[in-house]
């Protein structure tokens, strides 16, 4: 390929990252991604696919040149359903336009490489196996090549305001946010935030996470969560304000996924963990956005008070959820003052997730483990679970509610602080000694959360 096709894919990509999104409504919504390396003319750097805001798979130049002229013709039907004379019309301008780079390859044979790709990445993106064997990456091997973290959570509600007044519906018993000094800040206005919105989007950041604090506080989130609607959107909330009304604004804002915490089956357990009388409003939430056809996950920080979790997930698969997240306690904020007295043995929370996966694979429910570190990483792969690691300043950062960066949504202590969203370049923030740092931990590193590691709580 000469020095003009390459010239000519480098503009294709000049503004970043290339995304489109099959059956939006789900279920089996596949969302892509596709992010070019950082030196984008050299064809023996891997360009990353990232599906549904989560797996990571590697491609090389052909597969990608192959990827973004599809992406670019599904991309033309945007808000338009797509009929099956329709896909033809796709592939076969995908295929004019690859031969236009490979004039020596058969239409039949980019069509099956088409095929062969789109079968491997709507298998990974639905977490079935692929038929053929993939390349495993490891995000820190490829962490030298990003210029941004995968996912930013906007943590778009203070948990107290500039005049030290609570401002958050709940007072859980292990916020991280509560007590930390960029918790208690002014928060940056909707103008703002769809600066910052702007500035992550150039950055090429490809999911933002609205989180808190408690996000739906704030009157503008369906508002925001449509203006970021390039990117993979969540929400991550308590689920005390999804009403109807809310719940339709944001079904209609293009939301991709919600996260509602639930800390028990047992309103009197719930109630005391998070600090209110709001389980029933949890729940009510809960059954909304299930009945809205919205894709939802229910994540369960676990301790001694709700260690009977087994009822809990029961309960969960009752209201019609099939996808469930469960961490341990995180040493900063409250869970820092808390966590001694609440925490779990590792042995206690091996047996907790044991019992719990073997629940989900019994009821087609789906299951991950997210905190680096608590339980052994030969434990959860013998279940067939990912391996979390840390993912700060590399996989994911976060915004402050007055627009200070930080490695991740809980750090938030005083010297915390990247740079800001609004006033610093992002590369300077990506670039942050701080920042650095972190990316430069081992693999044997990541596999402890940083707080954990210096309150001497590692148990891997």
């Amino acid at each position: 390929m000469g020095l003009r096709n390459k010239l000519a894919q480098y503009r294709q990509y000049k503004n970043g990252i290339s995304h489109c999104t099959f059956n939006p409504e789900g279920p089996g919504v596949v969302r892509i991604h596709l992010v070019p390396p950082k030196f984008r003319l050299l064809r023996s750097s891997s360009y990353i696919v990232i599906l549904n805001g989560y797996y990571l798979l590697p491609i090389g130049y052909s597969w990608a040149l192959v990827l973004s002229y599809f992406m670019n013709e599904v991309n033309r039907f945007d808000g338009r359903p797509i009929e099956p004379a329709d896909e033809e019309t796709i592939v076969s301008a995908t295929v004019r336009n690859v031969r236009k780079v490979y004039p020596c390859a058969t239409e039949d044979e980019i069509r099956e490489d088409l095929q062969e790709l789109l079968r491997v990445l709507f298998a990974v993106a639905r977490g079935n196996d692929p038929e053929i064997e993939i390349e495993k990456l490891s995000i820190r091997a490829y962490g030298k090549n990003m210029t941004a973290p995968h996912r930013m959570d906007l943590m778009v509600s203070a948990m107290t305001n500039a005049e030290g007044k609570w401002q958050c519906n709940q007072k859980c018993l292990f916020c991280y946010a509560a007590g930390q000094q960029l918790g208690a800040v002014k928060e940056m206005t909707t103008k703002q935030w769809k600066q910052a919105i702007d500035r992550l989007e150039a950055a090429r950041v490809p999911m933002v996470t609205f989180t808190g604090g408690e996000p739906t506080l704030r009157p503008d989130i369906a508002e925001l969560v449509g203006y970021a609607k390039r990117m993979v959107t969540r929400l991550n909330t308590n689920g005390v304000n999804l009403t109807p009304e809310l719940v339709r604004q944001l079904k209609d804002a293009g939301l991709d996924s919600l996260q509602v915490t639930l800390y028990s089956h047992d309103e009197a357990v719930h109630n005391a963990l998070v600090g209110s009388d709001h389980f029933r409003d949890t729940v009510r939430g809960i059954r909304t956005a299930v009945e809205a056809g919205l894709d939802i996950s229910i994540n369960t920080p676990m301790c001694r008070k709700n260690a009977d979790f087994d009822k809990t997930l029961a309960f969960v698969h009752s209201l019609g959820v099939r996808f469930v997240t469960v961490s341990g306690l995180i040493c900063t904020g409250m869970a820092h003052i808390n966590h001694t007295e609440y925490d779990l043995t590792a042995e206690e929370l091996c047996q907790i997730v044991r019992t719990a996966k073997a629940f989900c694979n019994d009821h087609e429910m789906e299951m991950d483990f997210t905190s680096p570190g608590l339980i052994s990483a030969e434990v959860l792969e013998q279940l067939g679970m990912n391996v979390p690691m840390c993912g700060a300043a590399l996989s994911n950062m976060a915004i402050a509610p007055d627009g200070t960066v930080v490695p991740c949504q809980s750090w938030l202590g005083a010297d915390a602080g990247l740079g800001n969203i609004l006033t610093d370049p992002f590369n300077k923030i990506w670039k942050h000694p701080a920042a650095l740092r972190l990316r430069r931990m081992t693999q044997a590193q990541a596999l402890t959360c940083p707080f954990r590691a210096k309150k001497g709580g590692d148990r891997s």
